[in-house]
């Protein structure tokens, strides 16, 4: 039986004119959880959730809200409710106001609604400042005023739109955390539209990856980072290396590929035919880097071992510090940039600098074949 807060689309397709926005898409989100719609400008996420909210009409396909079609309900009878961008509170309305405003809308008594309203604010540990204009408020307060006003109506599913995009990173940080803490404590879904990789890794239970309006991925975040289901998976969410690779040979037990520079890989995917081209991923915190003198350094927590092991030699192009990792930018003719991510206490240890010359070798079992 359908939860009153999944969510089904089926061939949803929007075209603006002749701009195609929404490319026959599928996706079903299972209730009760936290969704992000993750991708670059442009790519759809938005138009997709205001289509759930039914702000847009789909050119074709369907739309399933708790197993009913909505796809052509006005939004107030869809069971959602839709958190803006740049919040929308009304300047003149102070927050109480502002929350009851929906209520106010379906004819609720002012007594009801405001007590209603006042329940809400008490949830947004809001309640003491429920007398101030919006102007009175600060980015994090109004986003809360935001949140309360659209749990008013006692949605199935919060929609948000970019929520924390105009917060300072502190406070972005800190929202973020409240949110997982509302959407868990309520039970109800959320499906949270963002172009940022960390928010979305932080926050989803699920994560849409989209591009060119199309889902390039739908899978929980873990293994959309570890497991990027096509090449531009892996470089849009981070932290990985993308390069080309063509299939020597294959059998039962996988294949042997060869990369750049002739390095031999070896992987127990199965089904590779051999000759064809394909994409691998490697993350950036899993290549190990040695000296000319086979000193490798950044193998655990700090350690520093001997290796006598063959690897790709190279250069470091530019060293960048960012706390509590270190950056390296390798100047290898591999196609794309070629980066490695060392903790900062292994980096430390023994520290390059740019120009140096330096080798680098991984294990083949952390090479992630992608579409």
């Amino acid at each position: 039986m359908a939860s009153v807060s999944d969510v089904q689309l089926v061939a949803v397709t929007k075209r603006f004119g002749s701009t195609l926005a929404v490319d026959a898409i599928d996706a079903e989100i299972p209730g009760g959880t936290y969704c992000c719609l993750l991708g670059p400008s442009g790519c759809g996420k938005t138009t997709i959730l205001r289509m759930i909210a039914g702000h847009e009409t789909p050119t074709q396909g369907e739309i399933a809200v708790g197993g009913a079609r909505v796809t052509h309900l006005p939004p107030a009878r869809r069971h959602t409710a839709m958190m803006f961008q740049n919040y929308a509170l009304f300047p003149h309305l102070n927050c109480i106001d502002n929350v009851a405003f929906s209520l106010r809308m379906r004819g609720t008594p002012k007594s009801l609604r405001r007590g209603k309203a006042r329940e809400m604010l008490r949830l947004v540990e809001m309640e003491a400042q429920a007398e101030r204009l919006p102007a009175q408020l600060s980015g994090g307060q109004q986003q809360r005023v935001a949140l309360a006003r659209a749990l008013v109506t006692d949605p199935s599913i919060l929609l948000l739109d970019e929520p924390l995009s105009a917060l300072d990173p502190f406070l972005r940080i800190r929202m973020r955390e409240e949110l997982k803490h509302f959407q868990r404590r309520l039970g109800i879904s959320f499906i949270h539209v963002t172009h940022s990789q960390d928010e979305a890794l932080a926050l989803a239970d699920l994560v849409i990856v989209m591009n060119a309006g199309r889902i390039e991925q739908l899978a929980p975040a873990r293994t959309v980072f570890n497991e990027p289901g096509t090449a531009f998976v892996a470089r849009f969410i981070g932290g990985h290396n993308v390069f080309a690779c063509t299939v020597e040979d294959a059998d039962g037990a996988g294949a042997r590929l060869c990369g750049p520079h002739g390095i031999r890989i070896t992987t127990a995917r199965r089904g590779l035919v051999p000759g064809s081209a394909i994409n691998v991923a490697l993350r950036s915190d899993r290549i190990r880097i040695k000296r000319a003198a086979h000193r490798l350094i950044a193998v655990g927590a700090g350690a520093v071992v001997d290796a006598t092991s063959a690897a790709l030699s190279t250069r470091i192009a530019a060293v960048e510090y960012q706390g509590a990792v270190v950056k390296l930018r390798l100047d290898a003719d591999w196609g794309e940039e070629l980066t490695v991510t060392l903790p900062d206490r292994s980096f430390y240890v023994a520290p390059v600098a740019e120009g140096d010359i330096v080798a680098i070798e991984w294990d083949d079992s952390d090479v992630h074949i992608v579409g």
